[in-house]
């Protein structure tokens, strides 16, 4: 026999012997495999353990820490599931608040820092968040006057507005601030200042801006208005109110009140009036090119008479008071610092009602205003002479805000 002849009787021996084997070893495996299996079936069955083939789709077995270790039925109340969904709301609300809150402290030190690093310091009202927690108020009312509106300031004082010990009060129990805002004149020192001074010293209920006085110049005040209250006074809102307008202002922390959750709030009557480009019409629009062509209207915006927003809103006019545009009219400039922003603009029209019999009718029917004054005046006509008869017929009432839970 040939080489070649023995070497393909070599092979075909050995494939022969490899198939054998491996014949061996899995008939090996199936039946080791037989054994293992019934011996741990029986082991099952003798120790009393249930097999289970699924998992019941009614429960599930609590294996974190501090939970019952025991199948509990997954069927829930749906009073209970609606609970547990308010509280998930109401805790991402809060802590969409407290985010908010943080951002704007943020953005405040920042502000400071670049105006220390530029060498070109901010507005002095403009202060880091101190390290002792200032007391928290509901609400700061700023009521705009003027030089000339002394008798404005002693009919709100007489009617509205708390006066003396109960002014103290009003801050301590119901976290309420109000003060008469006003700047300076164009001589600091001279004897419009000084009248004021005065008038501070015996009544106490002053904010004074270092603004100074003018009609044109109402924008700029309402921006350090803004500016120096979120310094001076940590409060869920800021009010702006003209002193020629009625509020009842337990109404008005109620009212405001219903939205502390939401941490950039812009509240009042809000409107979209005509754009005037003719001069020498009262409230003309000198830069009325800026919204488009002659007969157009404003964006929406709250009525001047009295507005608030949240703190957030006022930190943001704080931080950017250098680069936020002035309109002529106050209230524009308001709704235009906004503009962009994400804020919820809320329009309430118990904030401009109307004087008796309007205020009077929503009052007895159990919808008391939060402000009353007359369109035509922008304010109450003849508020001097007036505003007594509208507080007698439209007021809350004394007791309503002091036993008024906000």
């Amino acid at each position: 026999m040939s080489w070649k002849n023995r070497a393909g009787s070599e092979s075909s021996s050995r494939r022969l012997v490899s198939k054998q084997l491996a014949l061996f070893l899995c008939a090996g495996c199936f039946f080791a495999g037989m054994l293992f299996t019934d011996r741990v079936w029986t082991d099952v069955e003798d120790k009393g353990l249930p097999l289970q083939t699924g998992i019941k789709d009614e429960q599930i077995q609590l294996v974190a820490d501090n939970c019952d270790p025991k199948i509990k039925d997954v069927t829930r109340d749906p009073k209970d599931i609606i609970r547990e969904v308010s509280k998930t709301h109401n805790a991402v609300q809060t802590l969409d608040k407290t985010i908010s809150n943080l951002e704007m402290e943020l953005a405040a030190a920042r502000a400071l820092q670049d105006s220390i690093l530029t060498g070109s310091p901010l507005s002095d009202d403009l202060v880091l968040p101190e390290p002792v927690k200032k007391r928290k108020y509901l609400m700061v009312v700023g009521i705009n006057t003027a030089f000339s509106s002394r008798k404005r300031r002693d009919s709100v004082r007489a009617t509205w507005m708390p006066q003396g010990e109960k002014l103290r009060k009003l801050e301590e129990e119901k976290g309420i601030i109000m003060r008469f805002v006003i700047g300076h004149g164009a001589t600091s020192g001279g004897i419009l200042d000084r009248a004021i001074e005065a008038e501070d010293r015996k009544h106490g209920d002053f904010l004074r801006l270092e603004h100074v006085e003018g009609y044109l110049e109402l924008s700029a005040k309402t921006k350090t208005y803004f500016t120096t209250a979120v310094a001076l006074w940590d409060a869920d809102f800021y009010v702006k109110v003209d002193d020629d307008v009625h509020v009842n202002i337990g109404t008005l922390g109620a009212t405001l009140a219903k939205h502390r959750s939401n941490p950039r709030v812009y509240i009042g009557c809000m409107k979209s009036g005509p754009v005037l480009a003719h001069k020498g019409v009262r409230y003309h629009e000198p830069e009325h090119w800026k919204f488009g062509e002659e007969g157009n209207k404003y964006f929406r915006h709250a009525t001047g008479q009295l507005y608030a927003i949240s703190k957030d809103l006022a930190t943001y006019i704080s931080i950017n008071q250098n680069v936020l545009h002035k309109y002529v009219n106050e209230d524009v400039s308001l709704g235009s610092w906004f503009i962009g922003l994400d804020v919820e603009h809320i329009d309430d029209r118990r904030l401009c009602c109307g004087t008796p019999p309007d205020c009077e009718w929503k009052a007895q029917a159990g919808n008391i205003c939060v402000a009353s004054f007359d369109w035509s005046c922008s304010g109450i006509c003849r508020s001097v002479d007036r505003i007594k008869e509208v507080h007698r017929r439209c007021g809350e009432g004394e007791d309503a805000l002091w036993t008024a839970s906000f």
